[in-house]
């Protein structure tokens, strides 16, 4: 693929909670893209700002920030009212920001800025909406909490219909698909599966995550159970047909033990005790009438609960070719060489003499 010569700008947006040790050094090396830079893989880009989020934490994050401003031109802050969470701290951000490609990252320092270009080639050379960082090594939060992480993204994937095993906090988002999730995502809804729901490309790029700065994690083993559970919530509602489908095998079961029973009965069988398989015949069917009809109430919920949530019957974008996504123009092959001339004709009947009929030209 060949990059064209569009200049990409680039909005970074980070959600500030416990920053006031990390976040200047964070914004430093921002502070290195904020003048013409050239990708890996040929583009120009350029970041136009960092929007810093603050979430209201317990440190002094706040001079920080405005320390940051007053230092670097490009550097804003954002101010929420209370502690909303890390996913609705970066919505506002995303509302906030102007430019063609989004970045999302932490204020840990465990996110290196060094790679928002390999995250916009991978975008370019892929025509992703969204290209999430992929990380090469575990990130730094122990054995237990990576586990924990790991086990809940593939439950997600399994039952939910996403892949959830991609979502990382450090993405590239195309700009109008971020402000646009911003603007339509409800209370409650889990960011990432919010931008699936509008996305029609996301990629992965591979990256080394780094330690994360010397300060404890903002996310106690409770709000990582309750980031789980929005998760588990926001994925849609594969997981509340399983409740159907187990209902329908549990019925089925029972009816195939009812029928053993009559069958049994008719031909005499003396091995049958009284009373236990004609009871445990009409529990698997009323268990499986019950829960299949649970998982028809779950449906109509699930339905109120994408509506809560924000999830658009549609999205307008623009036309990808006009937008930063057009900036990547295949590469053109070679011409075809002309087909030679026919050899000439003879002055009779058009042949050589000794030859058969002259060759036709080429079809063109």
């Amino acid at each position: 693929m060949e990059q064209s010569a569009r200049r990409h700008t680039v909005s970074v947006v980070i959600p500030v909670y416990q920053g006031e040790r990390t976040l200047p050094g964070v914004v430093a090396e921002i502070a290195a893209l904020t003048e013409d830079f050239t990708t890996p893989g040929g583009a120009v880009a350029v970041v136009t700002e960092a929007l810093l989020v603050y979430d209201n934490g317990p440190d002094d994050s706040p001079r920080v920030i405005r320390e940051l401003e007053e230092r670097y031109p490009f550097a804003r802050g954002i101010w929420l009212s209370r502690n909303f969470g890390q996913h609705p701290a970066t919505l506002a951000g995303m509302a906030s920001s102007g430019g063609d490609w989004i970045v999302t990252l932490d204020e840990d320092g465990q996110h290196d800025p060094a790679y928002i270009g390999r995250l916009l080639d991978t975008a370019l050379a892929e025509r992703a909406q969204v290209v999430y960082a992929k990380p090469n090594n575990a990130a730094p939060h122990g054995f237990l909490r990576n586990f924990a992480s790991r086990t809940a993204k593939r439950l997600i994937s399994g039952s939910g219909g996403v892949n959830a095993s991609d979502f990382q906090s450090y993405r590239l988002v195309l700009g109008e698909i971020g402000r646009s999730v911003a603007a339509y995502a409800g209370p409650g809804v889990y960011l990432d599966i919010a931008i699936g729901w509008v996305a029609n490309r996301i990629a992965t790029s591979p990256i080394e995550l780094r330690a994360e700065g010397g300060r404890p994690s903002g996310y106690s083993y409770r709000r990582l159970l309750s980031h789980f559970w929005r998760m588990v919530l926001s994925s849609g509602t594969k997981g509340l047909r399983m409740v159907s489908v187990f209902g329908v095998v549990a019925a089925a079961l029972g009816l195939v033990l009812a029928l053993y029973l009559v069958f049994a009965a008719l031909f005499g069988s003396e091995d049958i005790p009284a009373g236990w398989p004609s009871l445990m015949a009409v529990l698997l069917v009323a268990t499986g009438a019950i829960l299949f009809s649970l998982g028809i109430v779950a449906e109509y919920i699930g339905v109120a609960v994408n509506q809560a949530m924000g999830r658009p019957l549609y999205l307008i974008v623009s036309d990808p070719v006009q937008g930063p996504l057009g900036a990547v123009r295949p590469v053109t092959q070679p011409a075809l060489p002309a087909a030679p001339p026919p050899p000439p004709s003879s002055a009779t009947n058009g042949t050589a003499p000794g030859a058969g009929p002259a060759p036709r030209a080429a079809a063109r």
